[in-house]
């Protein structure tokens, strides 16, 4: 073969080696908990991942596994993130109680608006700032929290005493504490449990969001929701989307940006809008079925607010004895959250 050949050949080479690279295609597995009916994995987590796909030219493909269908429990969900079982999952700091301290301020009850999207925004920039070490392992493609979370019970919960002995879910550590200074007694379980928890009277009620409950079916198994006035919700919980960082490292750049540019404050606010639009339709929901609403008066609101008021302090204890300035945090929460709620 001549010379020129030779080199004809060499480009030839280097051009379609340079094309199959350009044309690296990713599969990505995305695992959470709920199912694929849920306002998150239907109408945020579905739409992304088509996004990221008609972006990236379908180089990009984000399988879906709801309803933990690739195994394992909800509170390990992280881990399977972090240790590459999965390349993204969708899940709550909260299901693994003290590993995410700095970012449990947000649970604190009477602390969140009643805005998942703004208090989302809240929690994105205060975790910027205050909380990124907690998630070192992976790589955060949003950070967000649902809108206000209520009582869904079998019996009516019309004032403080309505909840002495009755077995509630909780969510969280903080959730928890918080059943606890209200007089009720703390079932600890991830939310997909809570129907099956419901059903066999294992539990007498749950605190989760109007917008969860149609998903687990709810309003079908209780008759009585407890909201409550002013601008303050009970209590929110904090979600993370998360990403294996060795996924995300091995991108091409290219590939890369597509997901940066997919993530994220707008993506966390983007979750968040889903789920205020979600709370009405839930709501809704029980309002059809006959259920009864309670919203508790701001005087009613007020007992409350003082009788968990040490679940704050409960907390700022907690995180002297981590060497954290938890009274900072609290500070700093309520500021960021004050800001976005103007």
């Amino acid at each position: 073969m001549s010379a020129w050949k030779f080199r004809l050949a060499g480009i030839a080479l280097a051009a379609a080696t340079s094309m199959g690279a350009f044309a690296q295609e990713v599969t990505l597995r995305l695992h959470q908990f709920l199912p694929p009916q849920g306002t998150v994995p239907s109408k945020a987590l579905a739409p992304w991942a088509k996004k990221i796909e008609d972006e990236s030219k379908g180089r990009i493909k984000i399988q879906l596994y709801p309803s933990m269908q690739l195994g394992g429990t909800p509170p390990q969900l992280y881990d399977q993130a972090r240790d590459g079982v999965v390349d993204i999952v969708w899940t709550l700091p909260g299901y693994t109680p003290g590993r995410f301290p700095k970012s449990e301020v947000f649970e604190l009850p009477f602390i969140a608006g009643l805005s998942a999207e703004n208090t989302s925004r809240a929690l994105w920039d205060y975790v910027q700032k205050n909380a990124m070490d907690e998630y070192k392992d992976v790589h955060v493609l949003a950070l967000h929290t649902h809108g206000p979370g209520l009582f869904h019970t079998k019996q009516p919960v019309v004032g403080l005493e309505s909840l002495r002995g009755m077995k509630i879910r909780g969510g969280t550590r903080v959730v928890n504490n918080m059943l606890v200074k209200l007089g009720a007694t703390p079932v600890g379980m991830p939310v997909p449990a809570v129907t099956d928890a419901l059903s066999k009277g294992t539990i007498d009620g749950t605190t989760i969001p109007w917008e969860v409950a149609p998903a687990l079916k709810v309003q079908e198994l209780v008759k009585n929701h407890t909201t409550f006035a002013g601008n303050r919700a009970l209590y929110v919980t904090t979600f993370v989307v998360a990403m294996n960082k060795a996924a995300y490292n091995k991108l091409p750049a290219d590939l890369k940006k597509i997901i940066d540019d997919n993530s994220g404050a707008e993506f966390s606010a983007l979750i968040a809008r889903t789920q205020d639009v979600g709370d009405n339709v839930g709501r809704d929901l029980a309002i059809k079925g006959g259920n009864k609403i309670t919203e508790l008066e701001l005087a009613e609101v007020q007992r409350w607010k003082r009788t968990a008021g040490s679940v704050e302090s409960d907390w700022v204890k907690d995180m002297q004895a981590k060497n954290i300035d938890g009274a900072r945090l609290v500070s700093e929460a309520k500021s960021l959250i004050g800001k976005y709620d103007k």
